[in-house]
């Protein structure tokens, strides 16, 4: 059966999803609809911002900063009871059409072309998010975060703090792995790792000789412009969300000890930079050599020891031992410790403290002296560095429930004994304390000489072997006598 015009026409119109009235009013037009549909020029409803508008349009130009909800919330202060909460959103959106047609330019980001080996960018970057562990217990950390930018190659080296000596490290870590150097290396201003003028001009002449050694030109990037670091700054989210799901595959976030944490990143690296061995490989043919040597990690300088017998290095305070008083020392600091030097000998190595204005004691430098003035401990301004573990606090507070002057003598003969063996006197006290027994002296002392005495191996006198025997054997006058015997 042949279809007739107009069941044609009013199936087409229906496969189109439209009437047939409305199908014949565009074939009467001859145009889509889509070509014959007006812009929504006009308002469905009331403005209800166009009076104060100019008000706010004045502020705008003044501070093109302000949010709409700053505003919103003057409005509601100016004119109390006009504007009620949900009318924020239109006033946003009203703001919004503003900046994109009247506001002032935006900042515009330029897509950068990189060419291989020519630059690098470094920064640091904070892991704690992470919750890594070691034998259970947080770790916190930081990581100096190396990448090529024409090849994405990248390195990090686990540190505590924004230091030139964590950068130090980092730094030539990541180019004796990678086995050559790029011509620019790009970097922050490292405003977290310097606070003075005189700290910043130091940082900046180590900074240049570093750049100077491997014969790098540097350059730093504008203030709070993270951008002009981009490669760097995004492999920080990369790598970070990397160890994160590294972390989750692992089934566990706790590691036995900070070098297995160290080698589970190394890995992880090494994975990662597999990708990128194309165009590394074209990286590596400009990179140029490195020197025959490694930059020393260690900052030297000499200090004064005080009449305290202590230290200031680096706005912080260590002790040393107390025959130092009046000497200047040489104190060797690189990334995790400290050492005092005297004479070209070593005298101490202490932790490297983490900020600023913090205080490392150690009591055996200076329990000598405070037994023989006692007074000096209830003031004593790092008094609390004198507790090492909360047995000995604990034995303090029970001594101190009678006469303050003698608990302060009595703890310091214990902590004087404690100079000598401390696990052992810490052992006697958890003893005494979880038993309710009394804190004294010569108690301690006692139960101390006998636990040293068990802990000591029994002396064992072995009686010299004479080889007369062995001697008479082999020159057969044992054989022979054997012999006349058995005749």
């Amino acid at each position: 059966m042949k279809e007739t015009p107009e069941l044609s026409f009013s199936c087409h119109a229906a496969q189109s999803g439209m009437s047939e009235p409305t199908a014949r009013k565009y074939v009467r037009l001859g145009a889509l609809p889509s070509t014959t549909r007006q812009a929504h020029t006009w308002q469905t409803r009331k403005d209800s911002f166009a009076e104060v508008w100019p008000e706010l349009e004045t502020y705008l130009e003044s501070n093109p900063g302000l949010e709409a909800k700053t505003l919103f919330d003057y409005l509601q202060r100016r004119y109390p009871g006009r504007f009620q909460d949900g009318q924020l959103r239109t006033l946003q959106r009203r703001l919004k059409r503003w900046r994109a047609l009247d506001g002032p330019d935006r900042e515009v980001y330029f897509t950068q072309q990189h060419k291989a080996g020519a630059l690098c960018q470094s920064d640091f970057t904070h892991m704690d998010s992470l919750g890594v562990t070691i034998e259970r217990a947080p770790f916190s950390h930081m990581a100096y975060h190396f990448v090529l930018a024409y090849s994405g190659w990248e390195s990090c080296t686990v540190c505590f703090s924004e230091s030139f000596e964590s950068l130090l490290l980092g730094f030539q870590n990541a180019l004796w792995d990678l086995g050559g150097v790029p011509v620019q290396h790009c970097t922050d201003r490292f405003s977290a790792a310097v606070s003075s003028l005189s700290e910043r001009t130091e940082f900046t002449e180590r900074y240049r000789g570093l750049m100077k050694h491997y014969g790098i030109s540097c350059r730093y990037i504008n203030t709070a412009k993270p951008n002009e670091n981009g490669c760097v700054e995004q492999r920080n989210h990369r790598f970070k969300r990397a160890v994160d799901q590294a972390l989750m595959l692992r089934g566990s976030r706790d590691f036995s000890s900070r070098a297995a944490y160290e080698l589970f990143l190394s890995q992880l690296l090494k994975q990662m930079n597999a990708g990128r061995s194309a165009r590394l490989a074209e990286e590596m043919r400009y990179l140029r050599t490195l020197p025959a040597l490694r930059l020393d990690a260690q900052k030297r300088v000499q200090v004064r020891v005080g009449v305290g017998s202590t230290i200031s290095v680096d706005r912080n305070v260590y002790s040393v031992p107390s025959r130092l008083i009046g000497e200047t020392v040489e104190v060797r600091m690189d990334m995790e410790t400290v050492e005092a030097w005297y004479a070209q000998k070593l005298i101490e190595r202490m932790p490297r403290l983490r900020g600023r204005n913090r205080h490392h004691i150690n009591y055996r430098h200076i329990i000598g002296w405070l037994v023989r003035k006692p007074g000096a401990f209830a003031q004593y301004r790092y008094r609390s560095e004198l507790f090492p573990t909360s047995h000995f606090r604990m034995a303090y507070d029970m001594l101190c429930q009678g006469d303050n002057a003698r608990a302060d003598k009595e703890y310091l003969r214990l902590l004087k004994l404690a100079s000598d063996n401390e696990s052992a006197v810490d052992h006697v006290l958890a003893h005494l304390i979880g038993r309710s027994l009394p804190i004294a002296f010569e108690t301690v002392e006692a139960m101390v000489r006998d636990i040293t005495a068990l802990a000591s191996p029994a002396a064992l006198v072995v009686a010299p072997v004479s080889l007369a025997a062995y001697d008479a054997l082999l020159s057969g006058d044992v054989l022979s006598q054997a012999k006349q015997s058995a005749s």
